[in-house]
């Protein structure tokens, strides 16, 4: 159905607390995933993103969650259906539509790069 989500993932520590952003992309059976540490802003250029192991669909409906093991804390912050522009999926490439609330226009990912700019 071409769901997206941007979780917010809080990592605790005895002496730190590290935020960072998870965007997970459904891929049929399971989610594509990137982490980035700063959320790219419309037409402010790339910010760095790091492809993360696939994750499960479950995390496209969920709203907040503890994490097992003492991993921190995960919030949804945005959502949304996705429109693939890219000729594959599974590559280092990427461009999506996406249509949330803080992520929203057209989306690319290009190596270890991402940045939202207009959609056309």
């Amino acid at each position: 159905m071409n769901k997206w989500v941007l979780l917010e993932h809080k990592v605790y520590s005895e002496n730190s607390l590290d935020v960072h952003y998870d965007f997970l992309v459904e891929n049929g059976k399971d989610c594509l995933t990137w982490k980035f540490l700063k959320i790219p802003l419309l037409n402010q250029g790339f910010v760095e993103i790091f492809k993360q192991a696939n994750h499960r669909l479950i995390w496209l409906s969920m709203i907040e969650s503890e994490l097992s093991g003492n991993r921190g804390f995960v919030k949804r912050i945005d959502h949304g259906i996705f429109k693939n522009v890219s000729d594959k999926v599974d590559s280092e490439y990427f461009q999506f539509i996406l249509d949330g609330q803080i992520l929203y226009g057209f989306f690319e990912i290009s190596g270890n790069f991402c940045r939202l700019s207009k959609n056309n």
